[in-house]
């Protein structure tokens, strides 16, 4: 997570016109015109699965288990053979997408972003995001500044979510291909560092991947980042860069979960522009995706690059409401609904 900036450009959107006609052989009687009035087409119903909140948190805790996940550990190491085989056991084409990658204080090491399809043959698709490393030091601590994090909230909870909406596709399959990317080495910048907004040291796997796409013709509909969405009292504003780039989906994403009853996480409010890995998606990519992300008055939770961010700092409620809103998403876009 990093420090708000400055930004960016504006976003277009298409339309697509269909007709048919029919003739009929028969010549009818005339009729007296009438006068209609076109009514909106209704929508078709959909039932939406119910989010395992628990399987969520379980696998939040299954990746603090190997400790902080700091690219070239051990513990980092054994956390990507876990997630790719929990993909993989769901029936998902998983890809591991290497690169180069290095921290602040020059060491070299490669990252790896994992990509875990679901149904890859179909065209109309959605791209869910999180990252999976944790912070190499916890820089905001009080007391203790040269520790990893643990990572549970920032980066842990919206991976634990991601992994439990993949079970619920596999149990309640939907007509719609859904990629859930991991991206690697998102956490790894420089403290204080001025960035361009173009290239960082922070979102490394963003940035490749985004520069790599897995196919040229890749054109997902939009695309949801989830970072810091475990929180006790979770705050989502809106901010500037997802307005500007995802513009109408933050505002279908963030009606739908107000109308589900979770108004009091995401809220109608417009927040600064900050650097996450969306912006890379969107500037390099061209695709549009939103961030949701915990930040109330552009400030992020107290447990940020924190010896506190573990699983204390997690919160089911939270978890609950973003689990259940991005499923919602994605049955509501597998017909045509959101």
């Amino acid at each position: 997570m990093r420090s708000t900036r400055k930004i960016l450009i504006a976003l277009l959107a298409g339309l697509v016109v269909f007709s048919s006609c029919k003739t009929d052989p028969k010549p009818k009687p005339p009729v007296t015109p009438q006068t209609t009035t076109s009514q909106p087409k209704p929508k078709k119903p959909i039932k939406i699965p119910s989010f395992d909140t628990e399987l969520a948190y379980k696998n939040i805790k299954g990746q603090l288990a190997f400790g902080p996940r700091v690219p070239g550990t051990p513990a980092h190491e054994k956390t990507k053979i876990w997630l790719v085989n929990y993909f993989k056991g769901l029936g998902l084409k998983v890809t591991e997408q290497d690169f180069d990658a290095s921290s602040p204080l020059g060491e070299k090491y490669t990252g790896t972003n994992i990509i875990a399809s679901y149904k890859p043959e179909q065209s109309h698709r959605l791209v869910l995001a999180s990252h999976w490393d944790s912070r190499y030091i916890s820089d905001q601590d009080e007391k203790v500044k040269d520790k990893p994090v643990m990572g549970a909230d920032d980066g842990a909870s919206g991976v634990g979510i991601l992994m439990a909406i993949a079970q619920v596709l596999r149990d309640s399959p939907a007509d719609i291909g859904v990629d859930f990317v991991l991206f690697d080495v998102e956490d790894q910048g420089a403290t204080d560092q001025e960035e361009d907004g173009v290239t960082s040291t922070w979102c490394q796997g963003a940035q490749y991947w985004a520069q790599n796409l897995p196919d040229p013709d890749y054109k997902p509909e939009f695309g949801i980042l989830l970072d810091m969405v475990g929180g006790k009292d979770a705050y989502f504003a809106q901010d500037k860069v997802s307005q500007v780039y995802a513009g109408p989906y933050v505002t279908k994403v963030w009606s739908l979960a107000r109308a589900m009853g979770y108004k009091q996480y995401f809220q109608n409010i417009s927040s600064s522009a900050l650097i996450d890995d969306h912006l890379f998606v969107n500037k390099i990519a061209g695709i549009p995706m939103m961030d949701i992300i915990n930040r109330r008055n552009g400030l992020f939770p107290t447990h940020w690059h924190t010896q506190h961010d573990d699983i204390t700092a997690i919160d089911k409620k939270t978890i609950h409401a973003v689990g259940q809103v991005l499923t919602a998403v994605i049955y509501h876009s597998s017909v045509g609904n959101l």
